[in-house]
């Protein structure tokens, strides 16, 4: 009886690529993330240099608690994220509706239209809010910088409610409004519940998102708006020391729980 013996020559191939891709993958993610936790780890660095470790202390901490500039930074930075994602939310979560259950004319057209803040360079619309801002006469501070992130947080929300609802059975809302419910019971009673970790999804991304933003925010803000990322900004002209290592360390930590968030609600059923 003959007897097929493996290949062992395509075995050790296969071995050799399996273990390439796991060094592969290993050295980017370390490319990508070895410079956040180097900053992580000088952030409790007792030195006001970064270039050696001198012990361990929480120190930069305190102080950048009992630092009042930084704290209104921090204070207006909130106001513009819980403002600008409870308004981009409604806006984008009403849009995603309208473009996903009603017939719209030009619909590819639209379709592009949301998907343009997205793949636009920040630069080019804080440029570009900045000079509409400026013609209409509309003076600098929280409002506009509210005003410039809801611009972009509806399409980010628009797009994760749209493909929350695309996976959703249509038939469910046919036979709700079979059973006597309008168009507004339906969506409140039955579309809403069903799209409701989308819109959560959504809301966290575009919190995040204005939390973070730094580009389009340095253009449209006005005195006494510096938010967050511009206060750190203005401090690292001075230099890097272990006191904006603690405050990207909480921001880092901060964005992380909210992105790991909006993860898990997308991928609810």
């Amino acid at each position: 009886m003959h007897v097929a013996l493996p290949n062992l020559s395509n075995r050790m191939i296969e071995k050799r690529g399996g273990t390439a891709l796991r060094l592969h993958t290993l050295l980017v993610f370390c490319f990508l993330y070895a410079p956040i936790v180097v900053l992580v780890i000088f952030s409790f660095n007792d030195s006001k240099l970064n270039a050696a470790w001198r012990g361990f202390t929480l120190a930069w901490y305190g102080k950048l608690f009992a630092n009042e500039s930084v704290l209104a930074a921090f204070k207006n930075t909130m106001i513009v994220a819980i403002a600008s994602t409870a308004i981009s939310t409604a806006i984008g979560t009403v849009t995603a509706y309208g473009l996903n259950r009603f017939h719209v004319r030009m619909r590819g057209f639209f379709d592009s239209l949301i998907y343009m803040p997205i793949i636009m360079p920040e630069i080019i619309m804080g440029i570009s809010l900045l000079a509409f801002l400026v013609l209409i006469g509309v003076r600098l501070g929280l409002s506009t910088i509210i005003i410039g992130h809801v611009v972009f947080n509806i399409s980010f929300v628009t797009v994760v409610v749209s493909a929350r609802l695309a996976d959703m059975d249509r038939r469910i809302e046919e036979a709700a409004m079979d059973l006597g419910a309008d168009r507004v019971q339906t969506f409140l009673k039955v579309v809403f519940p069903i799209v409701r970790p989308g819109i959560l999804a959504g809301a966290l991304l575009a919190f995040t998102l204005s939390f973070d933003d730094f580009v389009v925010t340095f253009f449209i803000s006005g005195v006494g708006s510096t938010t967050l990322p511009l206060k750190i900004y203005s401090m690292i002209k001075f230099g890097v020391n272990p006191e904006i290592n603690a405050i990207s360390t909480l921001v880092i930590l901060a964005s992380t729980i909210v992105v790991f968030a909006s993860q898990r609600l997308s991928t609810e059923t």
